[in-house]
Formats: C-alpha cells, structure tokens, sequence
C-alpha cells in the first residue's frame, strides 16, 4: 500500500489529472500484464527512471526488460511537473555537499548532474521524441535582498569549483532578458538547461523501450514479492513475472510494502500547479517577461514558472500536506493570489488548470541510487527533490550498466548518490517532519 502520507485521492491511479500537458495528447492503452513470464530484469515504475533502464537495457545491451507500472503510463510524476530540465537533483544546497562529502566527491556529483541534462538531450534527439524543447539555461532568482549572497556564492562555486557555465546577473541586468516582478533581486543563470513537455517526454521514452524490446505493462500493480531458486517472483492481479534482477524506480510513489527494506526511505512532498490562459505580448510586456527559459527562485517551498509555447504561463510551488479536495481548492486559490503578488500586472489573471503530484524528498536531502547491500540483484533509484526530469533518465542508464556489469558490488558513483538514506521508521514520523518543516518555512519566508 502507498504510504498514508496524504488524502486518498493523491494515489487514485484509475483517475488521470487534468494538466496542461494531456491536452490533444493520446495516451498509450494500457497493456495490462494477464499472463506468467520470465525475464531477465523487472522493473517496477513506468515513469522516467524506469522507462529508461528498460531503453537502455534493451536498446545497448541487448538485455531483456519488463517494466510494471501500478498507474496507466503518464498518470504519475513524469508527466504531473514543470518540465524543468535542470540541477541539482538535491536539496542541500552546494556549500553544503562539498562540507558533508568532500570536494572530489560533490565535483562529481554536480558533473554527473551535468551529464544528466545532455542525456535529455541525446535522447530526443537519438530517439526522435518531439518534446517541444525551450530555452538554453535555467535560472534561480533572488526572491528577496537577503537571498543575494547566496546565490552570488552559489554561482561562484557552479563556475570555479565545479565548472559549470554558471553566472549572476543583478536586478537590473537580469529584468533586461528575464522579467521583473516584486520577487526579483537578481539571478543565477546555469547554462545548458532547459524546460520540455514532460509528458510527451515519457511518451517518448516508453515508445522507444518498446521499439528496442523492453516489454511495458501498465495497470499491473506488484501485490506481492518473493524469491524462489534465486529468481524474484512478483505477482500482479492478473499475471506474475519471474526475474533474476529487479530495479524499483517508483520514487514518491513507493510502496511501504512493496520491498522492506525499501520502507520508510523516501519523503513525498505535494508540488502545486497553475496555468493560466494565454497571454497577449502587451500582458507579457507589463510583467517585462522576456524569456523562454524555465525559472525558479529562493524560497524554501519554491516557486518555479515558465512561458510555455503558446504563451500560457505556468507557475507552481510546494506545498500542502494532505491533498484533499478542500486543501486543492485553498492551494489554488493561494497559488492564483500569490502570482498576481509577484507579477503585479497579471494580478487576477483567469487560471485554467490546476493540478500536483508528488516529488520525492531523502532524509539527507541527495538522492538514493544503489543496490540493496542484503540482495545485490535488487537494485533502486529515487529521491530527485523535484529535478526529476533529467536525473531521472540518468539514474536509469546507469541502473541499465549496472545490470549489465554483473558485478554485484557497489555502482561507482560520487558518494551523494551512494547507499540508502535514513530509515524514518514511520508514515506518522515522515507527515511530521513534513509539517515541521513547512511551519518552518512558513515563519522564516512569511507571505
């Protein structure tokens, strides 16, 4: 069973939510496993970390994959976010990495975070995916005077330490190509990033598994795993495959009973969504808007927005702890109120859609990628803190070598990614800490 972190309706899989991104979209018909099979690797989650360990597994080393996903495929996270393709996959901030883990170790991290966003792009383009790509940066903005420094290290160390194609713009110089706003104090500018439809993005993916041989089965919950001779049986309502590896890539959306020691781990978090109508340039213009790349800024429960193609903008944050009807219709609305506070002109402004989903948070603020150390055939990627996007098809690839090394012996990673984070013992112990934080946020970032 999904953690009971939240409201049921968040973990509905036979409802699909109305986003921007499934308009004029078709989505695959489910192909609902209602058979026994063997193969070499199961993977269990559809979404882009286990779409791509199937490509990857099938398409370089010719490896036999199936994946099962709980949810038809585009019903979860890869295909609810913003669209971002940018870094870090992390919470803790980059000072913070270098003091915790060294610095040849976070140069790693951030290189590989780097590697990640080029793998978005090799594989639309290798795989022919029309994901409607925008912009060529990301950048993180100022949201308040306070959070300038920060940021000015930040860049520093994206440059120097790390060599990333990173910057600060100030105030004046970063309204002249990004937009203004009450919640503009200048801006970190990370070149090579970019926003994409994340859902045509996964449609892509799970159409070139399938062209390469992977095996995809939607609507195929795993209600029970056992090992038997050395292979892994899983059992769906209406089928069971028989594997000799299993990768779990269902990050926000684990199971608690899904593998034991898989429980507890991860931190699912709310993420908010508005779109609004499309703009005309002269509302554009009144909120100097001058930029297709995708932006977020500073605060805690950031906020993060973009221009899409046709000019609707969008503009999300984190938040809530339930998700109930009630507390969508209250987030809404303060998710309206709060981008007419930061873009003035628009103040008002007729939203037509409203959705969120989960982005999956660690103990120690890095994300988890390994083998488990009491089944080296059990293998798992999660905890992307909202950066899913690329890291995430990233995790996949190097999930797909792992496999295909056969070493049984810990993935050769920098050490933010290396080893399961904290057993948080409870779904109760994890709903707290969430709303503590939030409380937090809500004190130290007030409006």
């Amino acid at each position: 069973m999904y953690p009971a972190l939240f409201h049921p309706q968040v973990y509905e899989t036979d409802v699909l939510p109305r986003t921007i991104w499934s308009e004029g979209v078709a989505l695959p018909v489910p192909n609902r496993l209602g058979t026994s099979i063997r193969t070499e690797v199961a993977v269990i989650g559809g979404g882009y970390a286990g779409l791509s360990a199937a490509l990857h597994l099938a398409r370089d080393y010719g490896i036999e994959a199936v994946v099962l996903d709980a949810a038809p495929i585009g019903w979860g996270a890869s295909a609810r976010n913003g669209g971002f393709v940018t870094l870090p996959a992390a919470k803790a901030s980059a000072e913070e990495i270098i003091a915790r883990y060294g610095e040849a170790d976070a140069y790693g991290f951030f290189r590989t975070q780097a590697d990640a966003i080029e793998l978005v792009r090799r594989l639309l383009t290798e795989e022919r995916i029309e994901a409607e790509p925008q912009g060529d940066a990301t950048y993180d903005v100022a949201h308040a005077p306070s959070a300038v420094a920060g940021l000015q290290r930040t860049a520093e160390i994206y440059r120097h330490r790390f060599g990333l194609d990173a910057a600060f713009l100030g105030r004046w110089a970063f309204d002249q190509i990004g937009h203004g706003g009450t919640e503009q104090h200048g801006a970190l500018r990370l070149r090579g990033g970019f926003g994409l439809n994340p859902l045509k993005f996964l449609l892509g993916l799970e159409a070139a598994a399938r062209r390469h041989g992977a095996v995809v089965h939607a609507d195929s919950p795993v209600l029970s795993w056992a090992k038997d001779r050395g292979r892994h049986i899983l059992e769906t309502p209406d089928g069971q495959v028989s594997a000799r590896s299993v990768i779990v890539a269902t990050n926000g959306y684990t199971p608690d009973d899904l593998q034991p020691a898989l429980a507890n781990r991860t931190i699912p978090a709310l993420s908010n969504i508005v779109v609004t109508r499309p703009l005309t340039e002269d509302e554009l213009a009144a909120a100097g808007w001058r930029t297709v790349c995708p932006v977020a800024n500073t605060r805690s429960l950031l906020f993060y927005y973009r221009l899409l193609p046709d000019r609707r903008f969008l503009f999300g944050a984190r938040g809530g702890t339930s998700g109930s009807p009630r507390e969508d219709k209250a987030m809404r609305a303060w998710l309206e109120r709060r981008l007419g506070e930061v873009f003035p002109s628009w103040k008002g402004i007729e939203t037509t859609h409203f959705w969120n989903g989960l982005v999956c948070l660690t103990a120690r603020r890095t994300p988890a990628i390994g083998r488990l150390p009491s089944d080296p055939t059990v293998l798992y990627g999660f905890g992307w803190h909202g950066n899913g996007v690329n890291t995430a098809p990233w995790a996949g690839q190097v999930l797909a070598h792992a496999v295909a090394m056969r070493s049984g012996g810990m993935l050769d990673l920098p050490a933010p990614y290396r080893g399961l984070p904290m057993n948080l013992f409870a779904p109760s112990v994890r709903k707290l800490a969430l709303k503590a934080a939030y409380l937090w946020y809500g004190l130290t970032e007030r409006s």
